[in-house]
């Protein structure tokens, strides 16, 4: 008789679909923490731009953390197109990234507010490296357990090219983080701009090709 760890969390529809509303939320309550400035002294236009500079620290933040959710979405997506198998363990690996997909807009919110501060940064930094550590637990686990999907030639490749990216982001965030220590300001130009290289895919691409006939 099986036990109910061995059949639960075997479908992968229900996690993406879970995935996907979370990405969703997270990415929509961001900008709850820019408020409209409010206030008596605004009695002219050169006062309402002086207020709305002050926005710029949580305008920044915004912007990045924007980014960062839409890159580890279509990471996780990718992931996901690949694999088509799932379990217990593999469903809490997933719930135990979206924890810290939800932690986004609270880190983002600490950063706008002590912009100015290394140790914001660096709160900042950490939600990003666990981000990007459960993302590759998921993944190490699917590959160990074949659960990535068999008629997808150069699956070799594909996993490498996963791996590489991978890597190469959480070097490229934790260089961006220590510069915090020259200018927090520095940092955050450093990881919007390393934000913005990953959104415009200027990395070479692999194009699967499915084999007619195979399941």
């Amino acid at each position: 008789m099986r036990r109910y760890d061995q059949i639960s969390g075997q479908g992968t529809q229900r996690i993406e679909f879970l995935s996907d509303g979370v990405f969703a939320i997270a990415l929509t309550i961001l900008v709850l923490d820019i408020k409209v400035p409010v206030s008596e002294n605004i009695s002219s236009e050169s006062s309402l731009v002086i207020a709305f500079s002050q926005l710029t620290p949580k305008l920044l933040a915004y912007f990045l953390s924007f980014m960062t959710l839409g890159i580890f979405w279509t990471a996780h997506t990718t992931q996901f197109y690949y694999i088509e198998k799932s379990d217990r363990n593999y469903n809490w690996l997933n719930l135990s990234f979206l924890l810290f997909v939800t932690i986004i807009p609270f880190t983002t919110a600490f950063l706008s507010e002590y912009i100015t501060f290394k140790f914001a940064v660096g709160i900042y930094w950490l939600n990003l490296f666990l981000l990007g550590i459960m993302l590759s637990r998921m993944f190490s686990y699917a590959d160990k357990h074949n659960y990535f999907k068999s008629n997808i030639t150069g699956i070799t490749e594909i996993k490498k090219a996963m791996i590489h990216r991978g890597i190469v982001a959480q070097s490229l965030y934790a260089i961006g983080a220590l510069l915090c220590f020259i200018n927090t300001y520095i940092s955050i130009a450093a990881l919007t701009i390393i934000q913005l290289l990953f959104v415009l895919a200027i990395f070479p691409k692999i194009k699967p090709k499915v084999v007619p006939g195979k399941k």
